[in-house]
């Protein structure tokens, strides 16, 4: 039988509700009612950062953009690897990087956030790849169930031609994207495609019920 969820904090922001539950020994984060992500596994949030990595072998420390802090796995994992250079993470909501700072979040990502390659930026990640000039080696955007289950109907956009276009000219050249997924998007791939990727492609990682959480993947030409 599941172990009934206490509420650990509560917050209101720009984008609504944002709620930290405690599941015994795990934690989850509910965005506006909506189920985002726990601290239950994390293997798919760590292969969102090994096939980037595995796209760049060759490159001397790539820079990466980590769209959506969560809790934590992708940071970590990200950190934990020192072929890495600059780590950057864009998180909008001021509760979330406050339980990896001070809360119980930090037993994920204290280490990584102390690491000097590590940097946090305060906003949301669809202005940021829209008004940002600056290029990175890879994208790894974890901010949503996926392009077809949003959490806020602003991220929507970027998913479609526009926001992908802005997510290829914060690449360099030969540099990948990543997306993760809570179910594999055909749709998404053809329009990832249509935004100029090339070897587009979905790694699959199964999970105990229901359709595999994916990884859909996308390299900016050279």
């Amino acid at each position: 039988m599941q172990e009934q969820a206490r509420t650990v904090d509560r917050r209101e922001g720009p984008y609504g509700e944002v709620v930290l539950r405690s599941r015994g020994e795990h934690y989850e984060i509910i965005a506006n009612g909506c189920f985002l992500m726990d601290t239950s596994d994390g293997r798919s949030e760590r292969l969102l950062i090994d096939v980037a990595m595995d796209a760049l072998d060759s490159r001397s420390e790539p820079s990466v953009l980590i769209g959506g802090l969560g809790v934590g796995f992708s940071l970590a994992h990200a950190a934990a690897d020192p072929r890495w250079g600059r780590i950057a993470v864009v998180e909008r909501e001021t509760a979330i990087v406050d339980w990896h700072r001070e809360g119980p979040l930090s037993r994920i990502s204290g280490a990584a956030l102390a690491d000097p390659r590590t940097v946090i930026l305060p906003t949301d990640l669809v202005v940021f790849v829209q008004t940002n000039d600056e290029r990175f080696d890879a994208l790894c955007l974890d901010i949503d169930n996926g392009p077809d289950w949003t959490v806020t109907d602003g991220n929507s956009s970027l998913y479609g031609p526009a926001g992908l276009a802005a997510c290829r000219d914060r690449l360099k050249p030969g540099g990948i994207l990543a997306v993760w997924s809570a179910q594999p998007s055909e749709a998404f791939e053809t329009a990832m495609r249509n935004a100029g990727f090339e070897q587009v492609r979905t790694e699959e990682i199964a999970v105990a019920r229901g359709v595999p959480d994916v990884v859909h993947l996308g390299v900016r030409p050279a």
